[in-house]
């Protein structure tokens, strides 16, 4: 029998607050900014594809410097919604398992006509 998997989600938002912590930054990590933080480094992210055509963002992980570019912005974006999650109480997993049950029953999936 295997161990269990161990909780990335809540290793990464403890690293991320102890961070934080050791910089004495969370006077400044209040919700709203770090909702405006968020919102900067998508806007980072947005701004590496924002003039290619569908077939060059798709390869974009392929030049090396663009890709690490691309890496560091996610990075920054996931740090961010963790340290919003963090300082509002949310359990990010399972808000996105709550989610998806939402938009599954939203958007459900086609069903094959009958008789197929």
């Amino acid at each position: 029998m295997s161990s269990p998997e161990p909780d990335v989600i809540a290793e990464l938002s403890a690293a991320i607050r102890a961070f934080a912590a050791e910089r004495n930054w969370e006077p400044y990590h209040t919700p709203k900014n770090l909702v405006m933080a968020l919102s900067v480094e998508a806007s980072e992210l947005v701004e590496i594809f924002q003039w290619l055509t569908p077939e060059q963002a798709a390869r974009v992980m392929e030049d090396p410097e663009v890709g690490e570019h691309v890496r560091e912005e996610v990075a920054d974006v996931f740090a961010y919604l963790l340290g919003v999650c963090g300082v509002l109480g949310i359990d990010l997993a399972q808000a996105l398992r709550d989610k998806m049950v939402k938009n599954a029953l939203k958007h459900p999936a086609p069903q094959p006509p009958p008789g197929s």
